[in-house]
C-alpha cells in the first residue's frame, strides 16, 4: 500500500516537523505500508482563507498526480481539509482528511468534542467546517491561540516555546471542558505533532485527540475496503466526476493578474 500525506508546510520551512513527522508516521503505519510526505511551496504559513483556497488548488493537482503515479490512498494532513471535497471529486483513490476524521474520530470518544486552533483567524473557517461535515452538535466550541502556522513550528527546536504552547493550549481548552465538552481536539497538524510526546494527553479529564494516527488508519482501512468491496465516494452529488476535459483544464490553466 503506498499513501501520499499531503503536508501544507515544506521541507525547506520546517524541516525538523518534517523528518519528526517522518519518524512518526514510520511508528503508525501496518507493515507493508509506504507513506510519503509531500509539501507545498509557497507553504502555509499565515493564517486566512485565501491561503488556504491558494493551497487548496495545488492540492487538487496533487492528489490528481496522486492516482497517476499509483499511490492507492491520499491524505490531506491539514486540519482545514482545505480542497477535500473536490480532491474526492477528481480521483477515485480514497481521499482522506485531518481534520474530518479527527472529528469523527472524536464522536466515538464522546458526545461533545471542542477545537482549540492555532489563530483566531481560522475559528470561522472551522464553524463553516464542522456544518459542511453536519456536527454542529457534536463539535460545540472552537477556542483559539495566537500563533501564525510558521511561527508555531519554532516550539520543535525549542522546548521552552513547546512548553508554552502546551500551557496556552490547556488554558484555552480548560473553559470548554468546564462547559461541558468531553473530547478535545487540537485545531492543526503542527500541534497535534508537538502534542503526540504526551501519552495520555488530557486537560481537565478531557482527552486529547492526536489526529495524525486516526488518518493514517482511516486511509489504510478505506484503501482495504476498497480492495475487499469496491466501496468508494458517491458520484450522484457532492462528488460527482467532472469528465477528463475539465480535469485537465484545471490542471492546466491557473490564472493570476
Amino acid at each position: 500500500m503506498r499513501i501520499w500525506y499531503q503536508s501544507y508546510v515544506d521541507y525547506a520551512n520546517g524541516a525538523l516537523y518534517w523528518d519528526t513527522l517522518r519518524a512518526h508516521l514510520a511508528d503508525i503505519v501496518d507493515p507493508g505500508t509506504e507513506i510519503d510526505v509531500h509539501g507545498i511551496t509557497p507553504h502555509d504559513s499565515y493564517a486566512h482563507p485565501i491561503v488556504e483556497f491558494r493551497c487548496a488548488r495545488e492540492v487538487i493537482c496533487n492528489a490528481v498526480r496522486a492516482e497517476r503515479e499509483g499511490y492507492d490512498a491520499f491524505i490531506i494532513g491539514h486540519f482545514q481539509d482545505a480542497g477535500l471535497y473536490e480532491c474526492r471529486s477528481v480521483v477515485d483513490i480514497p481521499v482522506v482528511a485531518l481534520g474530518e476524521a479527527s472529528m469523527l474520530q472524536a464522536c466515538q470518544l464522546g458526545q461533545r468534542t471542542g477545537i482549540v486552533t492555532i489563530n483566531p483567524r481560522y475559528i470561522s473557517w472551522f464553524h463553516h467546517q464542522i456544518r459542511k461535515y453536519g456536527l454542529e452538535h457534536r463539535i460545540t466550541g472552537v477556542h483559539a491561540l495566537t500563533f501564525e502556522p510558521g511561527e508555531i513550528l519554532r516550539a520543535y527546536d525549542d522546548d521552552g516555546i513547546a512548553k508554552d504552547v502546551e500551557r496556552k493550549y490547556a488554558e484555552q481548552a480548560g473553559p470548554l471542558v468546564r462547559q461541558g465538552v468531553d473530547v478535545l481536539i487540537p485545531g492543526g497538524g503542527i500541534p497535534m505533532l508537538l502534542f503526540s510526546r504526551i501519552r495520555g494527553h488530557a486537560v481537565d479529564g478531557a482527552p486529547v485527540i492526536n489526529g495524525i494516527p486516526i488518518v493514517v488508519k482511516a486511509a489504510e482501512t478505506a484503501v482495504k475496503l476498497r480492495r475487499l468491496t469496491g466501496l468508494g465516494v458517491s458520484r450522484t452529488s457532492d462528488y460527482v466526476k467532472p469528465p477528463p476535459h475539465v480535469i485537465e483544464e484545471f490542471l492546466s490553466y491557473p490564472k493570476g493578474l
